[in-house]
């Protein structure tokens, strides 16, 4: 019997966000999930509000696995923490003035 091949399908967008209140949250919260269309318009809704992006399929893949309303266990706060490095760095770059 010959070995059925099947060309590998492409993987659904996945998408999270988080919310941390300062003094208010313990950690950060799940507050997004989506796969397919809905990965595509949580990334819509936070491009509209400035809301700065960060791509890690893995991440994004077990945020989505946490759940709505669940905030990150301690074995994601290093990955997360690299997120906010990043947004920090973000926020610096747009709030320098333009050198002329």
């Amino acid at each position: 019997m010959k070995e059925k091949r099947t060309t590998p399908r492409k993987k659904e967008p996945l998408a999270a966000a988080l919310r941390y209140r300062h003094g208010k949250d313990q950690a950060p919260t799940v507050v997004a999930v989506g796969q397919g269309t809905m990965a595509k318009t949580i990334e819509k809704l936070a491009k509209e509000h400035n809301i700065p992006l960060y791509q890690d399929a893995n991440l994004a893949q077990t945020l989505v696995e946490l759940g709505l309303g669940v905030e990150i266990p301690p074995q994601l706060y290093e990955a997360v923490a690299k997120i906010l490095v990043h947004v920090a760095a973000l926020d610096e770059t747009i709030k320098q003035p333009l050198k002329k």
